[in-house]
């Protein structure tokens, strides 16, 4: 196994910790994909109406120490995909289609300026920070990105002051 293998399932394991069980009580489950696991790609899954998924992705990539870099955070970033596919990773062309990245949907979508851009990648360096990052994000799913998926939230709708 390799650094960047452990530090994937070190994230998984981390991620399963915070997040696991709200999503298990929200309907998501992690996809068995051992393959996308080492590259850092950890998806969830959920049927929705009208034969829709709804789907989080989150994209880890963790950083090591080497002669050129030295002390550079590890980081991962959120997507939020609608699909009539059960392969996120395919293009739909179906009208309710849609893949954002969380911190576009919040900070673009909803208006919320709530991370520094709509382009924003969570940073860590410990377990402390990873755990932090992921309950940011995490309210953050569970405010927005859920019910927004599942057709139940539309921008302009919900504004925090």
């Amino acid at each position: 196994m390799t650094d960047r293998q452990s530090a994937n399932e070190y994230f998984r394991s981390i991620l399963l910790t915070v997040m696991g069980q709200p999503f298990d009580a929200a309907g998501y489950i992690l996809e068995e994909q051992p393959v996308q696991w080492a590259g850092g790609m950890f998806r969830f899954v959920k049927p929705l109406d009208d034969d829709l998924y709804g789907f989080i992705e989150f994209q880890h990539l963790a950083y090591s120490d080497s002669e050129w870099a030295s002390g550079m955070p590890s980081r991962f970033r959120v997507s939020v995909i609608r699909s009539d596919n059960v392969n996120a990773s395919l293009v739909s062309t179906h009208p309710r289609y849609t893949r954002r990245t969380l911190s576009a949907l919040v900070v673009e979508d909803f208006g919320v300026a709530i991370l520094p851009s709509s382009d924003h990648w969570w940073t860590f360096k410990s377990t402390e920070e990873l755990g932090n990052a992921l309950a940011e994000a995490a309210h953050l799913l569970i405010g927005y990105a859920m019910p927004w998926l599942a057709g139940d939230l539309k921008p302009g709708e919900h504004r925090a002051d």
